[in-house]
């Protein structure tokens, strides 16, 4: 049975660039901008925010906090996370930059 607009379970050009989502940042510069605000957000409130699963969300954090982009301190029966806007970007392109430099160009 064919389907209208597709070709054996292809979908014509046009639709699968309108189904192809990128974005200019990664999953771990939204978390890290999330966090900038200085809200106190959950694991689930930043999944929700940035798109991703909660799980996601615990490995970026876990790596962010790794490299020392972030500091964790525990607050009761939470994590509060704080931004080092002193730690440089990873990629050698801009390594010369900052997290708060790349905050404060995207607030």
């Amino acid at each position: 049975m064919a389907v209208a607009g597709k070709r054996r379970g292809i979908a014509p050009p046009a639709l699968e660039m309108q189904d192809r989502s990128w974005t200019f940042l990664t999953n771990h510069a939204h978390v890290l901008l999330c966090l900038s605000t200085g809200e106190e957000l959950t694991a689930r409130e930043l999944a929700l925010r940035v798109g991703i699963t909660e799980r996601s969300v615990q490995a970026i954090l876990t790596d962010l906090t790794a490299e020392g982009y972030l500091t964790k301190a525990k607050v009761g029966r939470r994590n509060v996370y704080e931004v080092n806007p002193h730690g440089r970007l990873r990629h050698p392109l801009e390594a010369n930059h900052t997290v708060g430099e790349l905050v404060a160009a995207l607030s």
